[in-house]
């Protein structure tokens, strides 16, 4: 069925169906997360930066705060392509067959460049980071207590973000592929976009110009390879459109010629 075709109230329901799908997935994945917690809070204490620390519980309930942490993003990390299937599963009938074939194949992408974020932000920016905290208080000759729910709270607000950031050649392409904003757009308003990163990358990083630089870096480089994939996209559209059209209209030529010809079939008949 088309959505135009549908009422309120099965569109109500369809929304109700798929939400029912995410949530059950999400309870399943929780389930998968509570055996794979245990192992993934090892490896992430086993980084050189975690394990030049010594970890403290100020709370009895720290650990399993932060067990129920990682579960719940474990569990979030495995519905994400769940989610982003349902989201096209019921925007699709309101496009076009083309439109859905490209549309699917951004959920693999997503899923791909969130990973990437995560990865980039955990094994690169992460270190930099604590490694500057580390240096900045033995200078000051300050010895810190820290937190286990401290450390994993400041490492999951150094990463989370990374992922979503990430988003941003897949965001850049679907606007311009539903022709929202164009490529050109997007380019002339390249200088605002590097303003925004580089708050983005002042927010996340120590006060110096190094940490500064391999987040900013990165960033721009990604805007602008997200901008050329959002061009080549853009092109494609507009060709396919034209091609479309074509298309379109040769099949009106040939059904006006029909018409005509059988007028003139029943002219010649009736003439006789």
């Amino acid at each position: 069925m088309n959505q135009q075709d549908m009422t309120v109230h099965e569109h109500i329901g369809e929304i109700r169906k798929r939400l029912i799908i995410v949530v059950v997935f999400f309870v399943i994945s929780m389930v998968g997360g509570f055996f794979l917690a245990e192992p993934l809070m090892k490896f992430l204490q086993s980084s050189d930066e975690a394990a030049s620390m010594t970890l403290n519980a100020f709370r009895v309930t720290d650990p399993v705060k932060i067990y129920f942490q990682i579960i719940m993003f474990t569990a979030l990390i495995m519905t994400a392509p769940v989610i982003l299937y349902q989201l096209w599963a019921f925007i699709s009938p309101g496009l076009h067959d083309r439109e859905r074939k490209v549309t699917l194949s951004y959920i693999p992408a997503s899923v791909i460049l969130f990973l990437a974020g995560l990865a980039f932000a955990y094994f690169i920016l992460f270190p930099f980071v604590v490694r500057f905290m580390m240096n900045l208080s033995n200078n000051l000759e300050i010895e810190q207590v820290i937190g286990i729910n401290e450390f994993f709270q400041f490492l999951f607000q150094m990463t989370i973000p990374f992922g979503f950031l990430f988003q941003l050649p897949v965001i850049m392409l679907f606007v311009t592929r539903l022709g929202i904003v164009t490529p050109m757009f997007l380019a002339s308003i390249r200088k605002y976009a590097y303003f925004g990163l580089l708050v983005v990358a002042a927010f996340v990083t120590p006060p110096d110009i190094f940490s500064h630089m391999i987040v900013t870096v990165p960033l721009i480089l990604l805007y602008e390879i997200s901008l050329w994939i959002a061009k080549i996209g853009y092109k494609k559209a507009q060709k396919a459109e034209a091609e479309q059209r074509e298309l379109e209209e040769q099949e009106r030529r040939e059904r006006i010629d029909r018409e005509l010809a059988k007028k003139e079939e029943l002219k010649e008949n009736s003439g006789e």
